[in-house]
């Protein structure tokens, strides 16, 4: 089998999960197995202090791949590390921690159809701390719902299915931890690509969660805006900009009533803060437009379409 003839290259990021990884990769296999898909299972041991490694090199199998990274250094680097190793048309992002359906991916390759990106979007919330985690969660992702101008009803899932070729060209942007998937899904918007999301079950995870619910959280909100600004600047400062000439407006209004025309030196400084926000924001947005890639693979859904059927017609023929 060629690296060319691959349908999917399966990204299994692992740190310390030697207690179910078998599980997790028999459950794997066995689903990819039972479809007509040629496969690969790629193992990316982000610097594991158990025995993931040896459980990894004990398979056999020459479709499952053992990457060791010495250090660890986050999902997202070995999500990064993984996806350029991989050689299928297609790849998916999962964990080893038991909370996704990884027997769904045969679903998930069919179900892509016209779209470049397919994402699980989990129906519960299986976390610790939920009570802050869930409203954070929500702010995130209706901030990333209007900067993207898209529905996003799960931002940081990690199941998902996605074309190679097309996320070659962002995994450089890729933090190193769980906002990697954040970064994915909005390169995609925010290039013009389609994204679906179809709904998961998220069962709780087996082993030690490594995700710290204010780090994370607040590296997640970051991460959303850093890519705001680097995709649609205008997005941001033209809002901060309507603001302020707001308020720059309604105290220069009560300026030149109550202090005889004579505005205060706040509310110069307020109209001077305005055009200067203004003025950064188109300075961000010409930027982002000369600097943007011009050589990007078209989305899945704009295809060459021939002529409709029907009697052929010489257009050079008996018009008038």
């Amino acid at each position: 089998m060629t690296d060319e003839g691959l349908d999917l290259s399966v990204v299994l990021p692992v740190h310390d999960e030697a207690g179910h990884l078998d599980a997790e990769i028999d459950r794997i296999v066995a689903s990819l197995d039972a479809s007509d898909l040629t496969w690969e299972l790629i193992v990316v041991d982000d610097g594991s202090t158990d025995d993931s490694l040896a459980v990894a090199r004990r398979r056999r199998d020459p479709r499952i791949r053992v990457v060791h990274a010495a250090r660890n250094r986050g999902s997202g680097a070995a999500r990064r590390i993984g996806t350029r190793a991989a050689r299928g048309r297609l790849v998916a992002w999962t964990d080893a921690d038991m909370t996704y359906p990884n027997d769904r991916f045969p679903e998930f390759v069919a179900a892509l159809g016209d779209a470049d990106h397919l994402v699980g979007a989990r129906t519960s919330e299986q976390g610790t701390v939920r009570f802050l985690r869930v409203p954070a969660k929500w702010f995130i992702r209706r901030l990333a719902s209007y900067l993207t101008r898209t529905p996003i009803p799960d931002l940081n899932s990690g199941f998902r299915v996605f074309r190679r070729d097309v996320a070659l060209r962002f995994v450089h942007q890729l933090p190193d931890g769980f906002s990697c998937v954040t970064t994915l899904t909005m390169a995609f918007l925010m290039n013009g690509y389609r994204v679906d999301f179809a709904p998961i079950e998220y069962r709780r995870r087996a082993g030690r969660s490594k995700f710290h619910w204010w780090a994370d959280t607040r590296r997640y909100a970051l991460q959303v805006i850093r890519m705001m600004l680097s995709y649609d600047p205008l997005r941001v400062f033209l809002p901060l900009s309507v603001v302020l000439g707001a308020v720059f407006a309604a105290k220069l209004g009560f300026d030149l009533v109550d202090k005889d025309f004579r505005p205060a030196a706040n509310t110069l400084l307020l109209g001077f803060a305005t055009l200067q926000v203004l003025v950064v924001g188109l300075l961000a947005d010409l930027i982002v437009r000369v600097n943007r890639p011009d050589d990007l693979p078209p989305p899945a859904d704009v295809v060459e379409v021939g002529p409709e059927p029907g009697p052929v017609t010489d257009a050079s023929a008996g018009g008038l």
